[in-house]
């Protein structure tokens, strides 16, 4: 199979889906518009925050140190903003699948170097209303990528977003906590011990908090977070 790739990337090259010009490698993205992606470099271990200075590696924040969050480590490889941002927006709202394929993509290459991958990987939910209302789940599309770039299984039926909760924007971390307290539950019991939660971007980190609580009160062990962005 890679020799067809090989002759179908020679006689369509992909193109870049951001200015069009012709992409020198499989990712639909040329280099110059890759460059602009601002990366998230120096960042919380645990919850994927910022940090203002420069720290040693594996560092965790003041604030996870003091109220740890259920999940144990968060990989948040680009920060929400240029050309990130738009590539999450035209997804979500315009129905850019294409940009799925490259967020799992540029996802995936961040994580390749991990040692310790996990045994499945679960998007984060939506209710049925909003999959409804939106027709896909953006985190879904990611996730479908990224388990075929890393060889791990997807798990789509185990976690459910049961209650219909408000938008999170605008509120604060507290209020976001308790907007998505009880929102899920699991439908059946998971043979794993460590998984990830997938999400295109994160916030305060609320919903993956309730979500990662639910999951260890099941019986996992670990549960990592994996994002395309972290919002500042």
């Amino acid at each position: 199979m890679k020799w067809l790739n090989l002759i179908q990337n020679g006689l369509f090259p992909p193109t870049c889906i951001l200015c069009d010009n012709v992409s020198h490698c499989e990712k639909d993205i040329c280099q110059p518009c890759l460059n602009q992606l601002i990366e998230n470099t120096n960042y919380c271990y645990q919850c994927g925050t910022p940090f203002k200075q420069p720290t040693p590696q594996n560092t965790v924040c003041t604030a996870c140190l003091k109220n740890p969050p259920a999940y144990n480590r968060t990989i948040a490889p680009f920060a929400h903003q240029g050309i990130m941002r738009h590539l999450v927006t035209r997804l979500k709202f315009n129905d850019n699948y294409k940009n799925a394929r490259l967020l799992g993509m540029l996802l995936a290459e961040k994580i390749q170097a991990e040692t310790q991958l996990p045994q499945c990987i679960i998007p984060v939910p939506l209710h049925k209303n909003r999959y409804q209302e939106r027709g896909f789940n953006q985190s879904i599309e990611i996730a479908r990528t990224l388990s075929k770039k890393l060889n791990i299984p997807l798990e789509l039926n185990a976690c459910v977003r049961h209650r219909d909760t408000p938008h999170q924007v605008g509120l604060s971390k507290q209020e976001r906590l308790v907007n998505v307290k009880d929102a899920f539950s699991l439908q059946k019991p998971l043979p794993f011990s460590h998984v990830v939660l997938l999400d295109d971007v994160m916030t305060a980190g609320a919903t993956l908090h309730e979500i990662a609580s639910v999951l260890k009160k099941n019986g996992v062990e670990k549960v990592d977070v994996w994002v395309c962005a972290r919002a500042y």
